[in-house]
């Protein structure tokens, strides 16, 4: 990858009151895309509150660029049927990574991030500071679908021999 300036780490914990897209429940899993990656979390079979506790990493060359999550059923013999989607701005946590972490102890916030029409934030969500790596906790709304949010964090990594930031 290009111009890397580094790696960002999406744990996908949950899904909260996700659609039903079979009979009553749905196998969920959720596809993060962002450029020409694409990673995809593993299924849940007959929930719509799923537990993934999936770790994607993504390569950051352009902090502009949103990252896409969207969420499927899993069909087996039709194409998986569409749960909803939602983006996530990460330019907010992008900007807090000058922020000197030494020193600071563990659960200080650095920044806090409102919803808006411009993110898909479900409530405010915070960035901080957690076992001495920046991190943001949020809830993303599903655009798309009568209902549904996940729940993710992201954390940056730094790759050695990388562009600064």
């Amino acid at each position: 990858m290009e111009n890397l300036i580094g790696l960002l780490r999406i744990r996908v914990r949950r899904g909260i009151n996700l659609v039903s897209r079979d009979s009553n429940s749905s196998d969920p899993f959720v596809v993060i895309t962002m450029g020409s990656q694409r990673l995809k979390t593993r299924g849940v079979e007959n929930s719509c509150n799923p537990e993934w506790n999936d770790e994607l990493t993504l390569g950051i060359n352009d902090p502009n660029q949103h990252v896409n999550l969207e969420v499927y059923d899993k069909d087996t013999f039709t194409s998986h049927d569409t749960m909803g989607d939602a983006e996530i701005d990460i330019r907010p946590f992008f900007e807090a990574q000058g922020t000197d972490v030494q020193d600071v102890s563990d659960g200080t916030e650095i920044r806090r991030v409102n919803p808006s029409g411009d993110n898909c934030l479900a409530e405010e969500s915070r960035i901080i500071i957690s076992n001495g790596k920046i991190v943001q906790d949020m809830i993303l709304k599903l655009r798309n679908v009568e209902s549904g949010a996940v729940d993710i964090q992201i954390e940056w990594i730094n790759v050695p021999g990388s562009s600064d930031l």
